[in-house]
């Protein structure tokens, strides 16, 4: 089953602390918003899995190791799944391939983990993702030389952090031809970072592919925790907000009619990847 249980997700509550004893008798309602789970999936140990897990203060070797198996004969492009905080290794792998299931009734393809230290507190997790962003440029840029299929990004939650970060590392390096298309599913990451003048606004607008976030106004992570521990909106729960021009390439996708809660965005049969892929295609 997916392991992003209710003690975990407990955790982000006490975090807050008195952020949300400002939420009074609302605090009850937001806790059962965080019992969701993403249908249960339990990857096998042939999923494909990058991973940083140990390896960002590491001076010397690789900047990320491989696992899994990695024959992908008959497949003509790729997925790679970003998870998003307080996952272990175990529920990345899971994620992934809850993801690739659900893909598999529309654009069937492997779905490939990236997985990073993200079951740290909020504000090192934060850091955690933008440290992520030349480990994962350097893996899309040897997978552009050594394989070249395409590479199609789905960040969850604070995986869109680790994307947007690492978009700015591959406008920096002229790359922008390293990736397919980039969803993000309820990103948090704030809602006018996304905007020409946003911190990701230029990188967005430099990639060679579209760039998509789906939001649900039923995702109360983002609307009840993420509010208060960053003091402001998150492009997952309602887009950008008129906020500011975007950038060419991007898309705001309103998926409230899909998804449930936070942790349904990449669910076979109730999430909202089969809009993914009509986004894409």
């Amino acid at each position: 089953m997916a392991r992003q249980n209710g003690v975990t997700r407990r955790r982000v509550l006490i975090g807050l602390g008195s952020g949300l004893a400002l939420l009074g008798g609302g605090g009850l309602y937001v806790y059962w918003s965080l019992q969701g789970d993403s249908g249960g999936y339990t990857a096998p140990e042939s999923q494909p899995v990058v991973t940083t897990r140990g390896r960002l203060d590491t001076a010397e070797g690789p900047a990320f190791e491989t696992e899994g198996a990695w024959s992908f004969d008959d497949a003509s492009e790729v997925f790679l799944f970003v998870h998003g905080f307080s996952t272990d290794t175990e529920t990345a792998r899971d994620n992934a391939y809850t993801a690739q299931v659900a893909l598999e009734g529309t654009r069937p393809a492997p779905v490939i983990a990236y997985s990073w230290d993200s079951t740290v507190e909020w504000e090192q997790a934060k850091a955690n993702a933008e440290e992520n962003s030349t480990h994962l440029a350097q893996w899309l840029l040897e997978w552009a030389e050594t394989d070249g299929r395409p590479v199609h990004l789905l960040a969850h939650s604070l995986g869109a952090r680790v994307t947007g970060e690492t978009l700015r590392v591959l406008a920096q390096r002229g790359a922008t031809d390293a990736l397919a298309s980039v969803s993000l599913l309820g990103g948090a990451i704030p809602y006018d970072s996304v905007t020409e003048d946003g911190r990701y606004g230029d990188a967005i607008g430099a990639v060679d592919a579209p760039v998509s976030n789906f939001y649900s106004h039923n995702d109360k992570v983002l609307s009840w925790i993420y509010r208060a521990s960053d003091r402001t909106h998150a492009v997952g729960h309602g887009g950008t907000r008129d906020s500011g021009p975007l950038p060419d390439g991007y898309r705001d996708v309103d998926v409230t009619d899909l998804v449930a809660d936070h942790y349904s965005y990449f669910e076979p049969d109730e999430g909202c990847l089969p809009r993914v892929v009509a986004e894409i295609e």
